[in-house]
């Protein structure tokens, strides 16, 4: 998704969509040759043109940000002077069918099945979160983010009457979901293309143009990444 938010009084351009491309609104777009014809597809980071504004895809995808996750451990067993997990505990995310790459967990203590939504404390590890407050650990306490499946709503192909991709060329101020779960992001940070042509604060390669800047990092509360860019 894309949420205009200033656009400078620009408008827009389009051009003929890469067949060979699927997008979501706030994706990183790029021109391509096909055949013999100039077409707009998803950027690979290393020649950015501006942001997506149609969608081609069969499935569509949202960010979940900073999501809490305590597992109570019914049994904490002491080894030396550190409580532990005797047991696996399993635990349900709010969300299935995540998109495995764009997973982190801090502190790094689970296991994910991506597909079930539902994550691992192996055993033996140790605890670090007093659910009582009592001061002695009786469960693991992290934080996720991902990208996932949105769950009962088809794709679409916006594109599919003209033929054409709508693209911002020129510098605007927007909010997207799309953007790479597995980067850290801060307020005026540095954004670039990610391989996968969303927004991220990783760089692929040093010779690929930065894109944007932060005005507003996801939250927990809004999982939206706002961005000024540099087209």
């Amino acid at each position: 998704m894309l949420r205009i938010l200033h656009t400078n009084n620009s408008l827009p351009y389009s051009w003929l969509v890469d067949p060979n491309s699927e997008f979501e609104p706030g994706m990183i777009a790029q021109l391509k040759v096909y055949g013999n014809q100039v077409v707009c597809g998803v950027s690979d980071g290393l020649s950015p043109i501006g942001i997506i504004d149609d969608v081609k895809k069969t499935s569509f995808s949202t960010a979940k940000v900073d999501e809490v996750c305590i597992i109570t451990c019914p049994i904490p067993t002491l080894s030396g002077s550190t409580y532990v997990t005797p047991i696996d505990l399993k635990y349900e995310l709010e969300n299935a069918n995540i998109y495995p790459n764009s997973f982190v967990c801090t502190p790094e203590l689970v296991v994910l099945n991506a597909r079930n939504g539902v994550i691992t404390v192996p055993a033996g590890t140790p605890l670090n979160y007093s659910s009582t407050n009592s001061g002695i650990f009786d469960s693991v306490r992290v934080v996720v983010r991902y990208s996932y499946q949105v769950p009962g709503i088809p794709g679409e192909n916006s594109t599919e009457g003209t033929g054409r991709i709508t693209v911002w060329t020129s510098k605007i101020i927007a909010a997207t979901d799309q953007f790479d779960t597995s980067a850290s992001y801060a307020l005026n940070s540095i954004l670039f293309c990610g391989i996968d042509g969303k927004l991220s604060t990783s760089r692929i390669d040093e010779t690929y143009p930065p894109v944007g800047i932060v005005t507003a990092p996801p939250t927990a509360i809004y999982s939206f990444l706002e961005f000024k860019t540099y087209f």
